[in-house]
């Protein structure tokens, strides 16, 4: 069995999922970009009953819209999970927290109507709205 961990830039929120990933893709929301702060965020997603919270003493929880929460670090501010009553048996990753590299790749560009005009997508993955 695989084992992944992560955590958030300073170490209070800790965590490890056991392989397989259930999927890997880039997300152009505006709720990812203002979240992260970036122009576009990777998740990975996993099965709830495969995730783990080793360490989640300073983790918090914010209800970005009606049905979905993300989850990030109240010391260092790290955006680390998505959580949606859309998908209630997955816990999504934003990727960069993971401390290897995981058995899948990204493989889509979600949200694409929503994407900044600033940066360039030249790796062939699949867009959808």
């Amino acid at each position: 069995m695989t084992v992944y961990e992560g955590s958030c830039l300073c170490g209070a929120v800790e965590f490890c999922y056991t392989a397989p990933s259930l999927w890997c893709a880039h997300c152009h929301c505006s709720l990812c970009r203002r979240a992260h702060g970036a122009g576009f965020v990777t998740w990975v997603g996993v099965d709830q009953d495969r995730f783990t919270l080793n360490r989640d003493s300073d983790l918090s929880w914010y209800s970005s819209s009606e049905d979905s929460e993300r989850g990030f670090c109240r010391t260092c501010g790290s955006s680390l999970f998505f959580r949606s009553e859309r998908w209630p048996q997955q816990v999504h990753i934003a990727l960069g927290n993971i401390h290897s590299p995981i058995d899948i790749e990204p493989a889509k560009h979600g949200c694409w109507d929503d994407h900044v005009s600033w940066l360039e997508c030249n790796d062939g993955l699949p867009r959808q709205p």
